[in-house]
């Protein structure tokens, strides 16, 4: 097939910040029924991050992207496109315009994607596509959440597993295109396995008129059909994406899943045969930062050295919707 593509894709920036408030299992105790046993053998999570004020989803996604921009070596005032991957933001308008200003990005067109802990995996295709096609050179994508504010901490079920944080990274036009493949997935039939919905209280205007006032419940998850859904559903995209990029397993040099559970990216690294020391994780230390984890975790072990030029990495995001998606790229330029 013809190649429609106008320019190559290159990340060439990463950056991270998570929230400065550390909650660990000894203190979740404290509020709900568990303890840190219960939780370490079914998660792998320790502790996890929460952002109370004065910090925010707009405050971690600036200092996130700040690092990104500084490492990517450009300026602001060359970034032409800003997606936040997020299902939290502080305006439910939208919270990526706020960074814009906040980073000073006075070119940049800005918009928010909601794909929840798929979303960076989502928002990194979508970004390739503006810079394929020649639309776009420079464009900062942010995975950030904090899903602290949406946690109902009596629910064992659920609190014990979500933190804060904010990951991003610049992609740019590059010579060489450096996104090899990717696959993504949606299936709304399983959409009530995870939810963080829409609770509407009644307001009468006048007489056979009441409309709703907007709130939301607390998230909610049947954590083994998402279990299942995720082992199943996530080493079949993977192999997809390798299929497009035409790469084997043996090719990849690091596997970044979506920070959720460390059973499941144990599962899933099994399946595919990818051995223990080509696998990041850092869920242990910040538990699900939803959209914002395989950034953190890329992050990291870009600045920890783990990660070098031309390394071939295999993300994978999976959760709400439900939605997963993987992608695979080439480090640097």
């Amino acid at each position: 097939m013809q190649n429609l593509f106008l320019q190559g894709m290159a990340i060439t920036g990463s950056g991270s910040a998570i929230a400065k408030t550390t909650l660990d299992n000894q203190l979740l105790t404290q509020l709900v029924e568990t303890s840190d046993d219960w939780i370490t053998t079914r998660t792998g999570i320790c502790q996890r991050q929460l952002a109370l004020p004065p910090e925010s989803l707009t405050t971690l996604a600036t200092d996130a992207s700040q690092q990104a921009i500084a490492a990517a070596g450009i300026k602001p005032e060359d970034i032409d496109l800003i997606l936040l991957a997020t299902s939290t933001p502080d305006d439910l308008f939208g919270s990526a315009c706020q960074v814009q200003a906040e980073i000073g990005a006075v070119k940049a067109v800005a918009f928010d994607l909601t794909a929840a802990c798929s979303g960076f995996v989502f928002g990194l295709v979508t970004a390739g596509q503006y810079i394929r096609t020649g639309v776009y050179q420079n464009v900062l994508l942010i995975g950030a959440d904090v899903l602290s504010r949406w946690v109902d901490w009596q629910d064992r079920r659920t609190c014990i597993l979500f933190g804060d944080g904010a990951g991003a990274v610049v992609l740019q036009a590059n010579n060489s295109d450096r996104l090899l493949g990717f696959a993504l997935k949606s299936d709304g039939t399983q959409n009530h396995y995870l939810n963080l919905s829409y609770q509407g209280k009644t307001q009468e205007l006048k007489p056979n008129i009441h409309t709703p006032i907007g709130s939301y419940e607390p998230i909610t998850m049947n954590g083994k059909e998402v279990y299942r859904f995720a082992v199943q559903k996530v080493p079949e995209v993977i192999d997809k994406a390798l299929f497009s990029a035409n790469l084997t397993v043996e090719r990849i040099d690091w596997l970044i899943l979506h920070q959720a559970n460390q059973r499941i990216i144990n599962a899933v690294a099994q399946r595919l045969n990818i051995p223990d020391h080509k696998v990041i994780s850092n869920v242990a230390n910040y538990g699900n930062t939803s959209a914002a984890s395989i950034p953190l975790a890329l992050d990291e072990a870009v600045r920890q050295g783990k990660i070098q030029s031309n390394d071939i990495i295999v993300t994978s995001g999976f959760g709400a919707g439900l939605s997963w998606g993987a992608a695979i790229f080439q480090w640097g330029k």
